[in-house]
């Protein structure tokens, strides 16, 4: 019986070692595998790592920085916001400048294409025989009509180009106080 207990005894230890260092064998893949892993740990650390600066700065301090920035950006600011106002002033002019033209030019071309009585009266005359005076005052009178709606248009651009002045002067006027 001695020997039954010896030889299952080797056997179940011969059995343990095996068992032992199949699991030494995991414990090494996994530590290689936890090697490998966390071989860039200190980069990553330092890399991921936040670091936060606290500077207290006297009030007095910041408010002369900040009245410095102003000084500095305050006219550059001022001059571009002038020079847009400038330009969409232009723009504005210039779009109430065409919408004057087109009105007038649509004007000419209802008055051209409307028969005027004396236009119908001349070319009357005319088939019956009238005079080549009476067709001059009538081109006369068209061209007497196109000049007052010419002057009428110069007018109203005018009375715009002042409105504008006077709104740029009221502008400069309340900057300036």
């Amino acid at each position: 019986m001695a020997t039954t207990t010896t030889s299952t005894g080797a056997a179940s230890y011969g059995d343990c070692v095996a068992a032992l260092r199949t699991s030494l064998s995991f414990l090494e893949s996994s530590v290689s595998t936890l090697g490998t892993g966390v071989a860039d740990f200190p980069r990553l650390s330092h890399v991921l790592k936040s670091v936060r600066h606290y500077e207290l700065i006297p009030q007095p301090t910041l408010v002369a920085a900040e009245a410095s920035l102003r000084d500095e950006i305050g006219p550059a600011i001022t001059t571009l916001l002038d020079r847009a106002d400038a330009h969409i002033a232009r723009v504005e002019r210039r779009i109430e400048a065409l919408k004057a033209r087109s009105e007038l030019q649509q004007g000419r071309l209802l008055h051209d294409s409307s028969p005027t009585p004396s236009t119908t009266s001349a070319g009357k005359r005319k088939l019956g025989g009238g005079s080549v005076s009476s067709e001059r005052l009538a081109v006369e009178a068209k061209l007497k009509a196109r000049q007052k709606e010419a002057l009428q248009y110069s007018v109203e651009r005018l009375e715009l180009e002042v409105l504008q002045k006077e709104r740029e002067l009221r502008k400069r006027l309340d900057a300036a106080a």
